[in-house]
């Protein structure tokens, strides 16, 4: 239907981005210039029952002020935390639904695990998920996880070149919003091939000509393409009055006087298109008052982002003088009078919530106890003097340990090390150590049929990509490590022939040369399975192979509950290294 009288519009945004499931506070050091004194207190920052406390205020103000009010979230809400690590996406949609946002777009970490998790957080959430142009026009039917036709997921409509969007219609006047994420998704995350993203700014612009041909011309744009991504888009699309960004965690706004960098003012102009983004980790919320013309054109603007903190500031005491009475109170002033500063009560609601749901079950699993270790367990990316890591070949062990245990055939395992976060001290070793700091990344874990000659090509890019030997590497986090498989790699060979000695241990066989032609079953994370980091080799895989659903934490703490709890030695892991 054409509109024909269009009329000014007046509307709040308050928005978020790249919260990766931080829904608790963290702290917070600040640094403050006090009567011309340096100090560095530690304050109490964000968190999602800070965020709808404020998200609240501005509603409430917005409403008695005639505004419509809009509460966005610009992707990214998975990872990050222990609440995904152990729930994948279930605490997410609870606390997004209870923080009452009205829209988001898709992140890429959404996708880290494919799509399945996806289908699963549009079965609980209550608002709808933008994805303009994820093209699901070949998606395979008969999947479980089926994402097209879904009335609340706002995809790339094939047939017309453009993104799904929605209609928010204020006082009688149609705003139409709609989102588009990064096209590289396959590069960085775990899309299934079925679903492949289309190139954002031509479904942009097509979108935008769609919209504006029905006569709707306020129009915003809900992005997960980063900052700089959105500036390019601006300057290439005309007729957006307002880009909300997330991906590159940028804080916009100027909070250099608190010890924060400067990235750029809050509500950049490009082209007549006004960009905004609120950082990352759910450490402030940004908000605008945004005033559309009849035209279609931005009015007014006015906005910035807020760091939301606890009353209480933190100072040592050992490094102050005797001169520096009254500068904690001093400091508590100043910051209660920034601009871009607001000290925030929780939400009782939302902090109920996460207190008798969540929080007594993730501290349960952070204390649960599943092994000791009988001495220190070093990680190290490349192997130096004094040997490689002690812990990724057992990674590796363990994806081979749950892929068989679920019906894969597996004969090796390569992880690579950058996998692998730290080291490990000797002592108690519970589930938090493994899922929130040895291996935080829900990465999933799959299984593929590949031949003899592409295992050693794989070994060999990896290797090549950590050391930069003879190439452009991106970083030591490549190196591989294994199981059942034993190399030697020769950094003075040319290109392709580096890797000699590659052999295959099987139970029947023992040690036994890999055949170059003959097809063996790996398992590796999904990541390296594309191709990434000089892991291109693994692509030439049989078919496609299968990503499961059990990340490199799921498969490293089975494993470990299994085989140590199963094992009389009281040095498990001593004996496991050796």
């Amino acid at each position: 239907m054409m509109i024909k009288n269009n009329k000014p519009v007046r509307i709040t945004l308050a928005h978020i981005n790249d919260t990766h499931s931080y829904f608790e506070p963290q702290s917070l050091q600040l640094q403050l210039n006090i009567d011309g004194q340096s100090i560095s207190p530690y304050v109490s920052n964000g968190g999602f029952s800070r965020i709808a406390t404020r998200a609240k205020q501005l509603k409430a103000t917005a409403l008695q002020h005639d505004r419509d009010f809009i509460f966005v979230h610009a992707g990214d809400c998975f990872q990050g935390t222990l609440y995904f690590s152990l729930f994948k996406g279930k605490a997410n949609s609870d606390m997004l639904n209870a923080l009452g946002i009205d829209v988001m777009t898709i992140g890429n970490h959404e996708l880290d695990m494919g799509n399945e998790p996806v289908a699963a957080f549009l079965d609980r959430i209550q608002f709808p998920l933008l994805a303009g142009n994820w093209d699901l026009s070949n998606e395979i039917k008969t999947k479980s996880h089926h994402l097209s036709g879904r009335s609340n997921l706002f995809s790339y409509q094939a047939d017309k070149q453009t993104a799904r969007w929605m209609t928010r219609v204020v006082d009688g006047e149609p705003v139409a919003i709609f989102g588009v994420s990064l096209d590289k998704m396959a590069d960085i995350a775990n899309v299934d091939p079925d679903t492949p993203f289309v190139n954002a700014f031509e479904t942009a612009k097509n979108t935008v000509r769609a919209i504006r041909k029905l006569g709707i011309n306020k129009i915003i744009l809900v992005s997960h393409l980063g900052f700089d991504g959105d500036c390019e888009l601006a300057k290439k699309v005309d007729g957006i009055g307002l880009i909300i960004g997330g991906h590159s965690h940028t804080l916009l706004g100027d909070f250099s006087d608190l010890g924060l960098k400067k990235e750029s003012e809050y509500g950049h102009q490009v082209n007549g298109t006004y960009i905004v983004q609120a950082g990352f980790h759910s450490q402030a919320l940004g908000h605008c008052d945004i005033d559309f013309a009849a035209d279609g054109s931005v009015s007014t603007f006015k906005g910035k982002n807020e760091l939301l903190i606890g009353r209480r500031l933190c100072i040592d005491a050992s490094l102050l003088t005797a001169n520096d009475d009254g500068i904690h109170a001093k400091a508590s002033l100043y910051l209660t009078q920034h601009k871009n500063v607001v000290v925030c009560k929780k939400d009782p609601i939302l902090q109920s919530l996460l207190q008798d749901k969540y929080i007594p079950r993730v501290h349960k699993l952070q204390n649960t106890v599943i092994a000791k270790l009988a001495e220190d367990m070093r990680h190290i990316r490349v192997p130096d003097l004094k040997g490689g890591s002690d812990i990724a070949p057992l990674v590796a062990e363990s994806f081979a340990h749950m892929m068989n245990k679920n019906g894969h055939r597996v004969d090796f395992a390569i992880h690579n090390a950058g996998g692998v976060r730290t080291s490990l001290h000797r002592g108690n070793i519970s589930i938090g150590d493994i899922a929130g700091k040895l291996l935080p990344f829900a990465v999933p874990i799959g299984v593929y049929r590949i031949k003899g000659k592409y295992i050693a090509q794989a070994l060999e890019g990896a290797i090549n990509n950590a050391t930069n030997n003879g190439v452009l590497g991106s970083g030591s986090g490549s190196y591989p490590y294994t199981y059942n498989l034993n190399f030697s790699y020769y950094a003075q060979r040319p290109l392709g022939k580096r890797i000699a000695k590659l052999t295959i241990y099987t139970e029947e066989d023992g040690w036994k040369d890999i055949d170059h032609d003959m097809i063996y079953y790996g398992s590796s994370s999904a990541y390296t399975m594309k191709g990434k980091e000089g892991y291109e080799a693994l692509t030439m895989m049989e078919g496609e192979g299968i990503i499961t659903q059990h990340s490199m934490a799921d498969c490293f703490i089975d494993f470990i509950q299994t085989d140590y709890k199963s094992s009389s030695r009281e040095q498990w892991w001593y004996d496991k290294r050796i």
